[in-house]
């Protein structure tokens, strides 16, 4: 009975997180209440506040479910790869599709990195730790073992895992239409200047 209780509060927190999601990719970060994320997931401000202290802590956890979304794209694809060329040409590949696929939470997740706070008052995009470093460490990763196996050429690893990370992220600028092409074409050109520039 316990166990679920537990999976009834997990899965109406993850319908609160998907309907802060909308708002954030609607309204922006300034413009979302809590009574407008409440009216998207269909259910009272007080349900809200029952399993989320404030806007704050929603968008905190909002912030980690997008970033384990992100995460968990790229690396099924990436981990049933044997070579390293084959596991950063996935990464790349899935990077620059998560994008395509799931505009609104890459919306999401920049509205809260810009806008949100430490406690510190510091903001997230100029806090020591990203969000998204846990990918950053697996492209780096692959680039230093790409590099030890001898499939790569010497370069600093963290220059290069910038220049690919930046790239996926500007495929954002692309159109937002279902399914469009570019997003495929823009990905293998920047496979290919990567390649070229690794090898």
């Amino acid at each position: 009975m316990k166990n679920k209780q537990y999976l009834i509060a997990d899965a109406r927190k993850e319908q609160i997180i998907n309907a802060a999601i909308d708002a954030l990719r609607e309204y922006g970060y300034v413009n979302t209440s809590l009574s407008k994320i409440a009216d998207k997931a269909k259910t009272s401000t007080g349900l809200l506040s029952y399993h989320f202290s404030g806007k704050e802590d929603l968008m905190n956890h909002t912030l980690l479910y997008l970033v384990e979304q992100e995460k968990a794209f790229i690396k099924e694809k990436v981990e049933n790869e044997k070579t390293y060329t084959d596991q950063l040409m996935a990464f790349i590949d899935q990077g620059i599709a998560y994008r395509g696929i799931k505009r609104e939470n890459t919306t999401a997740l920049l509205e809260i990195v810009f806008n949100v706070r430490t406690p510190d008052n510091v903001p997230y995009f100029k806090g020591e730790i990203t969000p998204e470093d846990e990918l950053n460490l697996l492209l780096e990763k692959i680039l230093s073992e790409g590099q030890k196996a001898k499939e790569f050429n010497e370069f600093d690893t963290k220059v290069v895992a910038m220049i690919i990370r930046g790239a996926v992220s500007l495929s954002m600028s692309l159109p937002q239409i279902e399914d469009d092409p570019r997003f495929e074409e823009y990905s293998v050109k920047v496979k290919e200047n990567i390649f070229k520039m690794i090898k």
